[in-house]
């Protein structure tokens, strides 16, 4: 829990009793490798910060060879499917553990209050809305600018870790390629 902490402070400080209140609220959730942390149709109740694991972004289909991974998310990160936690309707999409994860989880309802009785409140929800846009478009402009060459390169520039943590058919998929296209990017940038 001290990670969240940490986080928020590494923008501005939070009082113990700010602090006593929101961690009050925190709830730890695990998954198992490959569990839905939620599912399409479903409302999305919580925002949550990766104490540790990975989880990504998708939108399913039948054929689980043609799902759609859109997002990662890592330890030390905001996960949320926020458009729905925002509207408190169903999701579009759903979110999985790709691997072993542990996060702390603040409800809808818990994060008003904190909005309500503290006075960084508003300024985490903030926090956690910025990053999760901040992810949302980023994707967004490497669809629209780069090539998925650029997209893969960029990739594990800023994320060193993901070949050895995350399928190559998800990364295919994030970029926007088949699994073989994206073989054929790997030979040529080797």
């Amino acid at each position: 829990m001290i990670e969240i902490r940490d986080y928020i402070e590494s923008t501005v400080s939070i009082s113990d009793a700010d602090w006593k209140l929101f961690a009050s609220k925190l709830k730890t959730r695990t998954f198992k490798k490959r569990e839905r942390i939620l599912n399409v149709g479903e409302t999305e109740h919580y925002i949550s910060f990766i104490a540790s694991g990975i989880a990504r972004f998708l939108i399913p289909h039948e054929d689980e060879e043609k799902d759609v991974t859109f997002g990662f998310c890592f330890e030390n990160e905001f996960i949320s499917a926020y458009d729905s936690f925002l509207t408190q309707e169903p999701s579009l999409y759903a979110l999985e553990a790709l691997t072993d994860l542990t996060i702390w989880s603040v409800s809808y309802t818990d994060l008003q209050e904190v909005y309500e009785h503290t006075e960084v409140g508003n300024l985490i929800g903030r926090l956690s809305s910025e990053r999760l846009f901040l992810i949302k478009s980023k994707r967004e402009q490497s669809l629209l600018n780069e090539t998925a060459e650029q997209r893969y390169v960029n990739l594990f520039t800023e994320r060193p870790n993901l070949i050895k943590d995350i399928p190559l058919k998800y990364i295919a998929s994030y970029i926007g390629v088949t699994a073989q296209a994206l073989s054929r990017i790997r030979k040529r940038i080797s």
